[in-house]
């Protein structure tokens, strides 16, 4: 009863593959129970609409788009939806390329390219073209990525973050203009200092200017500042307070620079800015001045970290903290992108939740992923339309412990029911792990003298192979590992 049917071909690969030197293995993904997307390692992307797959289904499947892409890749999931009753097909590739700028590190960055294939019907012709490709990059290959059911976004766990890559001109012609700005703001137009009784303004002019190629005016609320030759103004707006603009007065000094004197209303007032929402200028303090500000703070501030001798409230110890409690920037973390927007909308750091595995629990939704919480291991699905994004649906007790014992682990697994999961080596052994079950006898605990009303089993199959294991799948009743040369089906007991 664990045998399959007499295979069957349903599909092969049209292009010769031998040719191609740099070729990875070809990989596939099922975006749905009719469509599949298919890579044949050279850098060619194939949409495939197989028909409903399943008991008596015959149909052979069918190539409705196929473009070649500028380098080979595998496929780590896909999608299908509709969209603007437009059928579409989300694909995220993924590559490790070479870096030449990152001359301190590997040498590689890991892209994942996020390409949505969408209907195009042209002359009563049905056609799939690619609508959408962004590319994300990251320095370590995620754990986890997957497009969520409806298109609109995509979650990623790694151990290092992913950003956006920004691919046309018209985004590096806007970001050399914003990097243009920020140097501009670097260099200040004009240095101001201020006592009790005056301010002095200086700009730094260009050379061979005289009083004739500078026009300054005063008022008693504002001022300007405009060079002739074209008469643009340099600085121009209303003061902070009131000035005697009578006796301000300003000249040229040798240094070739523009010294301007203003003199207070209010004296002792202290202005916190020049010209009211202005920022070309910098305000130099003046020693003195400072000097007095800080002691006339100093009742504020302590040498000690909590001076109150009750210690309601203990100074903060950095060496207690928890892990939760800290953000590391090279941790492990789950990101949601937007696919409209290009930005993170969620970040979820994971600490010390090691990620284990993924699985499909339900086809229609994205797969599920299992982190290590102490000594179990929690299934989470993620949920886009809700709010908290993502679902605790089971827990494997005391798997998180386990697996951490099996140093030559290759793959792990869960059953879409949650029944049992399952681990393999390398080479040949196999790991079942039963959730709890209620026992037919009574059974105590020695140290404890507590009864026990229920056990975890382990199981362990050893194949008849000396190849290394190339694939593990897990369904409800049957367990699927691939060798070079053979597949195992391994029946599990649906029995507790």
């Amino acid at each position: 009863d664990t045998a399959l049917k007499k295979p069957r071909e349903v599909f092969r690969l049209p292009a010769d593959l031998t040719a191609c030197d740099n070729r990875l293995c070809a990989s596939m993904h099922f975006a749905s129970s009719t469509w599949v997307t298919l890579s044949d390692g050279t850098g060619r992307l194939y949409l495939i609409r197989t028909g409903k797959r399943g008991e008596g289904a015959c149909e052979k499947w069918e190539i409705l788009f196929n473009e070649e892409f500028e380098s080979p890749f595998v496929i780590v999931h896909s999608v299908s939806f509709v969209k603007a009753d437009s059928h579409s097909v989300g694909v995220l590739l993924l590559r490790v390329e070479k870096d030449e700028l990152d001359v301190h590190g590997s040498g590689f960055h890991v892209s994942l390219e996020w390409v949505t294939i969408r209907e195009a019907a042209k002359e009563g012709v049905l056609e799939y073209e690619v609508s959408m490709r962004q590319v994300l990059q990251g320095k370590s290959v995620p754990h986890y990525a997957a497009i969520e059911p409806s298109g609109d976004g995509l979650m990623v766990i790694s151990y290092k973050p992913f950003t956006f890559i920004k691919q046309n001109c018209e985004d590096k012609d806007e970001e050399s203009k914003r990097k243009a700005e920020e140097e501009k703001k670097k260099e200040p137009l004009y240095h101001w200092q201020q006592s009790g009784d005056d301010l002095t303004v200086t700009f730094r002019l260009p050379e061979e200017f005289t009083k004739e190629d500078i026009q300054v005016c005063f008022s008693p609320d504002s001022m300007s500042v405009a060079l002739k030759d074209p008469l643009l103004p340099v600085l121009e707006g209303t003061l902070y307070s009131s000035i005697d603009h009578e006796s301000s007065t300003w000249t040229i000094k040798e240094n070739n620079s523009l010294e301007i004197s203003l003199m207070k209303k209010d004296e002792g007032c202290v202005w916190p800015e020049l010209i009211v929402g202005d920022s070309q200028g910098e305000l130099i303090m003046d020693p003195a001045q400072s000097e007095a500000i800080a002691k006339h703070l100093m009742h504020l501030t302590s040498d000690e970290m909590n001076p109150d001798a009750v210690k309601e409230n203990p100074p903060c110890n950095a060496q207690e903290l928890e892990e939760c409690d800290m953000f590391l920037e090279d941790s492990t973390s789950l990101c949601r992108f937007d696919g409209n927007t290009l930005k993170v909308t969620h970040v979820v750091n994971l600490g010390s939740n090691q990620y284990l595995f993924s699985a499909v629990v339900d086809p229609k939704e994205m797969p599920c992923f299992c982190l290590r919480h102490d000594v179990d291991a929690l299934l989470w699905q993620p949920r886009p339309d809700r709010q908290d994004m993502w679902e605790h649906v089971s827990t494997f007790n005391a798997l998180g412990y386990v697996q951490a014992s099996k140093q030559d682990k290759k793959f792990m697994a869960c059953a879409p029911s949650h029944s049992y999961s399952a681990l393999c080596e390398c080479l040949r052994r196999v790991f079942i792990y039963r959730q709890p079950a209620p026992l037919p006898t009574i059974l105590y605990n020695r140290k404890e003298g507590r009864q026990v009303g229920q056990v975890a089993k382990q199981l362990v199959a050893t194949l008849e192979t000396h190849d290394p294991v190339l694939g593990f799948q897990a369904t409800n009743e049957r367990l699927f590992v691939l060798t070079a040369k053979v597949l195992f089906i391994i029946k599990v007991s649906t029995e507790n």
